[in-house]
């Protein structure tokens, strides 16, 4: 497979007619002042593509059923009641469904792979299915059709809080301890859907494992991405500083080998010192502003960790809302709003969407494990294209484009994407988008004819 592009963008250069050759899924030649062939697949500004590095699919059904005020103040527990009695009700079927929809919809936006933090295990009621892994094996599925890049970061879930409360109601969905998770992990591992998939790990948070078990699934995975829920609600860190005496992430900074292969998702709550020492380890932040902003959650420290350079990525957690650039455009404008301030995240002088937009290609591929965030020979080929004549960005520099696409432009901007050469989005619409729609809608037909 060629691709030309007439514009693209790599390293930190916009470099034109560039001619990029694809061969077993990665990036085989990169030519330079290259005229279009025959066969090439042309297209206008070729960026590497974004992974989405948090997800939790099926959330995506719920978007819109949550946001009534009812008596009392809402938060983020109201909201987590109300999940915890929607998934109640999901059918593996249902699962796969919706997991297909939530993947095109990411491709579609300009996300080549996705780092999907499973945590539904079993049945309602908490009974294992006759597999195992039965709806890791389901998302599996929603993977190959959609040929999105996936990295399965099962979840182990074990307390109910930090006082190591029994799991009741709809998180028995999730319980495992440490043996049987462990043993869900080798279940999954030899049926990944993809050559390019990989496979992690997720404590959840440290309200929902201990120190204990903690210890023993790092001993029992020592390879591979870790992916945890750190510090996103006061309340959360308030319960972690007084039942281990530390907040949550300089608790974990000092007791587990936080490095390169692990991402903190969300990390909202932190001060300073612990922003600093965040940004030194290696390990990537895990930042999902839109979901965010709708939990109430908080803003991320974010000019400070950038003075560090932290490594950073953004994920659409909830999938309330799946949009790339709106992702960047929040997560910027947060600190804006908070700092009374423009450009804050770009560390010097400089393009503030190029910061977001490339920062995030490399941060995201490093937490999901995946070799690639960048145009280059050798890489995975995650690639997005999208259309320099739309009328947001037919007036923009080469140095401004990204700027435009994250802070002017609308949804619907790519027009192609590749996830590891699988050339899945084409004229703007991922190629089994009709049987996809489809699927889900009968499925929550199902779904709602059970309420």
């Amino acid at each position: 497979m060629q691709i030309h592009a007439k514009t693209a963008l790599l390293g930190s250069d916009w470099v034109h007619d560039v001619r990029v050759e694809i061969d077993h899924g990665r990036i085989s030649r990169v030519q330079y002042q290259a005229s279009a062939l025959p066969d090439d697949t042309r297209v206008d500004v070729l960026l590497p593509a974004l992974a989405n590095l948090h997800s939790h699919a099926f959330q995506r059904a719920m978007a819109g059923m949550t946001e009534t005020r009812m008596a009392g103040r809402e938060s983020f527990w109201t909201w987590r009641n109300l999940m915890y009695r929607f998934l109640d009700r999901l059918t593996p079927d249902q699962i796969e469904a919706i997991a297909a929809l939530v993947f095109m919809e990411m491709q579609e936006a300009g996300y080549a792979s996705v780092g999907e933090f499973h945590y539904v295990h079993h049945q309602p009621g908490g009974a294992a299915y006759d597999h195992l892994s039965e709806l890791s094996q389901r998302i599996f599925s929603a993977a190959h059709q959609t040929g999105i890049g996936l990295t399965h970061l099962p979840v182990l879930y074990t307390y109910g809080g930090v006082a190591q409360d029994p799991l009741s109601g709809g998180q028995l969905r999730f319980s495992n301890d440490v043996y049987r998770f462990l043993k869900l992990v080798d279940d999954c591992r030899n049926k990944l859907p993809h050559i390019d998939s990989i496979l992690g790990v997720a404590p959840h948070s440290l309200r929902a494992t201990s120190p204990k078990d903690l210890r023993e699934l790092l001993q029992n995975t020592p390879k591979g991405p870790v992916h945890i829920h750190i510090a996103e609600q006061v309340q959360e860190v308030a319960d972690v500083q007084s039942a281990l005496g530390q907040r949550p992430v300089a608790w974990l900074l000092d007791n587990a080998d936080v490095n390169a292969r692990w991402c903190l998702i969300h990390a909202t709550h932190m001060t300073d010192a612990e922003t600093r020492t965040l940004a030194q380890s290696g390990a990537v932040a895990g930042l999902c502003p839109i979901t965010e902003a709708n939990l109430g959650d908080g803003i991320f420290n974010g000019a400070t960790y950038a003075e560090e350079n932290g490594r950073f990525g953004v994920g659409s957690d909830s999938n309330i809302r799946i949009s790339l650039p709106e992702e960047l455009r929040t997560l910027e404008y947060s600190q804006r709003l908070r700092d009374h301030q423009r450009a804050v995240l770009v560390p010097g002088e400089g393009s503030v969407g190029h910061a977001l937009y490339t920062g995030a290609a490399r941060g995201g591929a490093q937490a999901l494990g995946r070799d690639a965030g960048e145009i280059a020979e050798g890489k995975l080929a995650d690639l997005m294209a999208i259309d320099r004549t739309h009328p947001t960005l037919c007036a923009l520099t080469d140095d401004q484009l990204l700027d435009g696409l994250c802070f002017a432009a609308p949804d619907g901007l790519v027009t192609d994407l590749w996830s590891a050469g699988r050339h899945m989005v084409k004229q703007g619409r991922h190629v089994a988008r009709d049987q996809i729609i489809s699927a889900y809608r009968s499925s929550i037909a199902g779904l709602l004819a059970s309420v």
